[in-house]
């Protein structure tokens, strides 16, 4: 009865009880029970595995004298063998592929198992896919090592590749002899609109540049005569403002006027104006008061 009270060997006993007739008919729980038995003592050691999913060449249980509890790693032989074969061909995982699924799943090939002896069976232009199952079906049906079936399938895989890629070549040659005129292919369509979008770039940069320049022809552009002047920050001016010398701008706005003695040279008239504080009339115009001569 002890048996009884512990998990594990519940569906044993009911085996026992039905094998002698005790019991007539089996307990619902009966079949799920016996497809997913009860973790074995103790419960945190994780139950035992099949080979279809576990690590190759692991053990599938834990040796006693182990005292790390951990469950195995959850791995397929097409993982391992897809992995090296992305590693060889690496340029296979830049074709393209559909994968959208249709109104139902589509179903298993017809020729597997031990009919498939050779990939061309399923087609002259198989898939990366096809060559990955193709050598997990030659290691588990055709009883060859992973080492042997992967070399076998790449093999014939890229034999069926080059064939494939002949014949086109061939075919191509054959057409453009015959008069045949091939449009532009993908890669010189995508870079037909890279260059349009580059085009439109500079377009717009032109036209940014056009605008800026109409918003810009009213300014004031000065022409200065002679060489630059050098830049003092201010220290000149102020220089020359404490000697009590103010800066001229009469030459500006000042025409030479003719008069009784004479005609005034340009520089006694921009200093007369200049020892006027107001040598441009600029407060009396706006204050609406007439203009009194000095």
């Amino acid at each position: 009865m002890a048996t009884k009270r512990i998990a594990s060997k519940v569906h044993k006993q009911a085996s026992r009880l039905l094998r002698e007739g005790y019991i007539q008919r089996e307990p619902a729980w009966y079949r799920a029970v016996l497809d997913h038995p009860p973790l074995p003592l103790p419960a945190r050691e994780p139950p035992s595995r099949s080979p279809f999913d576990a690590p190759l060449n692991v053990p599938l249980t834990r040796p006693a004298e182990s005292k790390k509890i951990q469950p195995l790693k959850v791995q397929y032989v097409e993982d391992e063998v897809r992995r090296q074969f992305f590693r060889d061909h690496p340029f296979e995982a830049f074709r393209q592929r559909s994968l959208v699924e249709g109104a139902a799943v589509e179903s298993e090939h017809p020729i597997r198992g031990a009919e498939w002896t050779r990939l061309r069976q399923r087609g002259r232009n198989p898939t990366s896919e096809d060559a990955i199952r193709y050598a997990v079906n030659l290691y588990e049906h055709h009883g060859m090592d992973l080492s042997s079936a992967y070399a076998s399938a790449v093999a014939q895989f890229r034999s069926l590749r080059s064939e494939l890629q002949t014949a086109r070549a061939v075919a191509l040659t054959e057409a453009e002899h015959l008069g045949m005129e091939f449009g532009p292919s993908q890669v010189e369509i995508t870079f037909a609109k890279e260059e349009k979008a580059f085009n439109t770039f500079r377009e717009s940069a032109a036209e940014s540049q056009a605008a800026e320049t109409e918003r810009k022809r009213w300014k004031a552009v000065v022409e200065r005569e002679g060489p630059p002047e050098q830049w003092t920050r201010g220290q000149e001016y102020t220089r020359l403002w404490k000697e009590g010398v103010r800066p001229v701008y009469a030459p500006v706005f000042v025409e030479p006027e003719i008069k009784p003695e004479g005609l005034a040279s340009p520089e006694q008239e921009a200093q007369r104006v200049a020892t006027s504080a107001d040598y441009m009339n600029l407060i009396q115009a706006r204050r609406g008061t007439p203009t009194r001569s000095r």
